[in-house]
């Protein structure tokens, strides 16, 4: 792999395309690429790696303003606290996908309970004090509604 990558080559590398280069600059998670001198932008080969990384961080759930901070964890602050590492941004991370996969499994037992009541119309459904879909009007109803 050469030094410098023009923005296609580095695409391709990294199974991206080349909006999400210039998308990624504007949002600081790569660097303003140098130029030739006839004007074209290049990349260091190891942006390659930085773009997987990116890419595997979103895969994992975190945001790209999470991924910036997460970017940014290795580096010194200036002027403010540590940020938190990355053992403590993956941990917090963990605890709202298992969140998230407690709340899908509740709406999936609650969508199996209403397919076994044989609930064939929602009003009338939820009208009924046998219904297990959750409503407002009933004791364990929807919270903060």
């Amino acid at each position: 792999m050469p030094d410098r990558l023009r923005p296609g080559q580095l695409a391709a590398a990294a199974g991206v395309n080349q909006q999400t280069l210039r998308y990624y600059e504007r949002r600081g998670l790569l660097a303003e690429p140098a130029r030739t001198v006839g004007g074209h932008r290049t990349y260091p080969a190891e942006t390659v790696t930085l773009l997987r990384a990116i890419k595997t961080a979103q895969r994992l759930g975190f945001s790209l303003a999470e991924v910036g901070d997460l970017l940014g964890a290795g580096r010194p602050p200036v002027g403010r606290r540590p940020a938190p590492t990355l053992p403590e941004r993956t941990r917090a991370k963990l605890a709202e996908v298992e969140q998230r996969i407690a709340d899908l499994t509740t709406v999936a037992e609650t969508l199996r309970e209403a397919l076994a009541a044989g609930c064939a119309d929602l009003v009338e459904c939820t009208r009924s004090p046998h219904c297990p879909l959750p409503s407002p009007a009933r004791p364990g109803g929807l919270p903060g509604v």
